[in-house]
């Protein structure tokens, strides 16, 4: 059992961490990059308990443990309130940056969605980049290396992951979640390379009915009214499967947190409940980043719905042209050939622009209801 055994289809990266977790390559800056799904800050968490375990990432002992729900004294990780990461909140986390390993070799700051720091933020961070203390490592996530400031990539060593393979997924589903295979490989294929949502897919009908729901919006779009209707379905499917992503999350950092600060136990220093005293900071600090992480998985679903739109017409525009590929969304296949049928491959490439406008709209923090009617009356 290892720390790196969840990372599907990151057989070059993981070699990269291991060495450098056993002393060879290793640097006081990393930055994760790949696409949504592939595994940005599993990658980086996985690393950092590679660096502050004992045995390099058992994922057994306590300290990987504790690595995992985020309470390891040496790990600070980082996430953005909302959409953006201040110049303030960069400062104070370089002071605390700054401060010795209280258990081992390191101190690890985990920086997850890192492009969201703003241009003064990343200033801040590119200073404390250029000037770490001997023991500190920065671990940083982003889509991609252009996404951050060309100084402060050039100081990180770059661990680029790639979209996993269906086939690794759809194994990974079997072996690890004991999904049937005919299952597994759907999520795996539906998921588009996104591991948590084809755990999702397989293991969760509602999360399929979702889908669902986002996929039949191509062929009712026949009326302004039917637009704005499928609009709030869309918005309202994305939400909902949000909320789900979340509950599970929350639910298991939640528990973990409690078993680490000792839920359950008796004794001197205990409080109600058997937690330790002092445990209760942690668990609204938990709170708060949940809720933090709750605004930006709302954004994020919904953007995942709207690239299930892109594939589905991805879809359509191998079957206008009768291109001999496999369909994402091959069990779709009628709706797709169906739409195939009554349009163009120039009016296939249109909807897939109005798709990407809505993508753009969203970024710019366009209220997420009037983008989307916008693209459904596009696409009509």
């Amino acid at each position: 059992m290892s720390v790196f055994d969840a990372l599907v289809g990151q057989d070059h990266a993981v070699e990269v961490l291991r060495r450098a977790a056993a002393g060879s390559g290793m640097t006081h800056a990393w930055l994760f990059t790949g696409p949504p799904g592939s595994g940005r800050e599993d990658a980086a968490r996985a690393f950092a308990a590679a660096l502050l375990c004992p045995q390099q990432g058992c994922g057994s002992c306590e300290l990987c443990r504790q690595v995992e729900v985020g309470s390891h004294p040496d790990l600070e990780v980082v996430r953005p309130d909302g959409l953006s990461y201040s110049v303030r909140q960069t400062r104070e986390l370089v002071l605390r940056a700054a401060g010795a390993p209280t258990l081992g070799r390191w101190r690890v700051v985990l920086f997850e969605d890192a492009d969201r720091a703003t241009e003064a933020a990343a200033n801040a961070l590119l200073k404390a980049i250029e000037e770490p203390p001997p023991r500190t490592v920065w671990l940083l996530c982003a889509p991609s290396p252009d996404d951050m400031l060309v100084t402060i990539r050039s100081r990180c060593r770059v661990v680029t992951l790639r979209t996993p393979p269906a086939a690794a997924i759809a194994e990974l589903l079997v072996s690890r979640d004991g999904v049937d295979p005919e299952t597994a490989a759907f999520a795996a294929r539906a998921a588009q390379g996104h591991v948590g949502r084809a755990r999702r897919l397989a293991l969760d009908e509602e999360t399929r009915r979702r889908r669902d729901a986002v996929l039949s919006l191509p062929r009712s779009l026949t009326g302004v009214g039917e637009c704005v209707a499928a609009a709030e379905r869309l918005v309202k499917a994305a939400e909902e499967e949000a909320a789900a992503a979340t509950a599970e999350l929350n639910e298991a950092e939640t528990a973990e947190l409690r078993k680490v600060y000792g839920e359950g136990s008796t004794g001197k220093g205990l409080g109600r409940g058997g937690l330790v005293r002092g445990a209760a900071g942690a668990l609204k600090e938990l709170e708060e980043r949940q809720k933090s992480r709750a605004t930006r998985i709302k954004r994020d679903t919904l953007d995942a719905a709207l690239l299930d739109l892109v594939a589905f017409y991805r879809d359509v525009l191998a079957v206008q042209f009768g291109a001999p590929v496999e369909l994402t969304n091959e069990d779709r296949r009628a709706d797709v050939e169906a739409v195939a049928r009554a349009s163009t491959p120039e009016t296939t490439l249109r909807r897939v622009d109005a798709i990407m406008q809505c993508r753009r709209r969203l970024a710019a923090n366009v209220n997420p209801q009037i983008a989307v009617e916008a693209m459904a009356l596009a696409l009509r």
